[in-house]
């Protein structure tokens, strides 16, 4: 009992520092504001953003660019009001709930976020409906789609966290940052070496595996042989999320970025539900990849190695299975598809050095929902996060709609600690 309690304290705290961590990672010089406008996943070009002081003194007006985003530096830190030019919004768009404007604060030597969600406005003859709830059910089944959309991301990425830590026991902070990496290098590909996106995106993903292969070897595995205990493992790990996330910033710089392709494409409406066409293919190379891995790891002799080795890695090694060989397989296998989570998260948000980090909260309220060290909890974890803190946004501001994902975590460490598809104890 003592044991556990160590080791939930020092993931709790692992995770409150990990994520501390980028509220300082950006340039030391940004004070501020920034937003990006997206209508369902498309940038909005050309949005008018107003700045003032809580007292109502101007201080910049600014216009959204090509990627919908937008930035306005403040000399003094305090409370800011922000408005949205509703009139210069795209026809078919609203802001959700009809506030357009925010109030945030700006802190010394930070930038604040600001969002405003948008939404497709009703047509004409909707609106009298909107009273007997037709267009709720309407926004209702659109942030469902959204949150589907999210949780298959979050599945990808929480699917190498899972089977990582039932192979190991590792709970790797430094996961996001394979996410991150993903993304990054087929930005590299499809931009630095006009490389299309989908073959750029492959080459990424065969790289990350590599690297994921030869940070076990080199690094996890040789930890292993020393005898390393998992808590001073997972310490290390968030170690090395701090060097990589910096790492990429250096290289890949704090601005936000988009992939070459895809970037912008004309919505296709399903029913109620109106999307680019780019969301309901990563939909269905996402859902493939999980079936896939699922299926492997039920079916292949390699998949059921990898689950000898998770139940229990002494008698699988006296049974004649090469465990490091398996662990380095689901290592290579894990940062690849985390990679992928990261080009999809690319290709459906955009590219910053902390898009990893900013997951990794959601990723781990998944991986705790499904069951750790459990790859169909991850997906079935993951499902229910992504479409909660998307669904919420009925009720709740968009600011907040992350909170949700960690509601979900302390509930289900309080009442349920193995998770939904978890067991108990291992038997072996």
């Amino acid at each position: 009992m003592r044991r556990a309690v160590i080791a939930f304290t020092a993931f709790l705290g692992g995770l409150v520092f990990l994520l501390a961590g980028p509220a300082h990672a950006g340039p030391a010089d940004c004070q501020g504001l920034r937003g990006t406008l997206k209508l369902q996943g498309q940038p909005v070009n050309g949005a008018k953003i107003a700045v003032t002081t809580e007292s109502g003194q101007p201080v910049k007006e600014v216009t959204t660019n090509a990627q919908g985003t937008w930035d306005v530096q403040v000399e003094d830190p305090g409370k800011y009001k922000v408005t949205l030019d509703v009139a210069s919004l795209p026809q078919n768009a609203e802001v959700r709930g009809g506030n357009n404007v925010r109030t945030p604060t700006v802190y010394e030597d930070n930038c604040s976020t600001v969002l405003f969600a948008l939404q497709p406005k009703a047509a004409p003859g909707q609106q009298q409906e909107s009273t007997g709830g037709s267009t709720f059910w309407q926004q209702a089944a659109q942030l469902t789609f959204e949150g589907l959309n999210l949780g298959l991301i979050i599945a990808l990425g929480a699917l190498g966290l899972s089977l990582i830590y039932g192979t190991t026991g590792l709970t790797n902070f430094a996961h996001g940052e394979l996410i991150t990496l993903g993304a990054v290098l087929a930005y590299a590909f499809n931009i630095g070496f006009s490389i299309q996106l989908i073959p750029a995106a492959v080459i990424a993903v065969i790289a990350a595996g590599a690297l994921g292969y030869g940070q076990d070897r080199l690094f996890w595995g040789q930890l292993r042989k020393r005898g390393t205990g998992t808590i001073a493992m997972m310490i290390i790990s968030i170690g090395v999320a701090i060097l990589l996330r910096n790492l990429i910033q250096f290289f890949f710089g704090p601005q936000t970025e988009n992939f070459n392709d895809y970037v912008s494409q004309a919505g296709i409406s399903v029913g109620p539900i109106t999307a680019a066409p780019k969301n309901f293919w990563a939909m269905g190379i996402e859902l493939a990849v999980l079936v896939v891995v699922g299926i492997a790891l039920m079916k292949t002799r390699t998949g059921k190695a990898a689950r000898a080795v998770a139940d229990n890695p002494a008698l699988a090694a006296s049974s004649g299975i090469n465990v490091d060989r398996v662990i380095r397989i689901i290592w290579t296998a894990g940062a690849a598809i985390a990679a992928l989570a990261g080009i999809m998260l690319g290709l459906s948000q955009s590219l910053k050095f902390t898009m990893g980090q900013d997951i990794l909260l959601l990723i781990f309220a998944g991986v705790t929902l499904g069951g750790l060290g459990t790859a169909f909890g991850a997906l079935v974890g993951s499902l229910v996060v992504g479409v909660f803190i998307q669904v919420s946004t009925l009720w709740v501001p968009p600011e907040l709609k992350s909170v949700g994902a960690l509601a979900v975590l302390i509930i289900v460490l309080l009442f349920r600690p193995q998770g939904i598809l978890g067991r108990r104890e291992r038997i072996g």
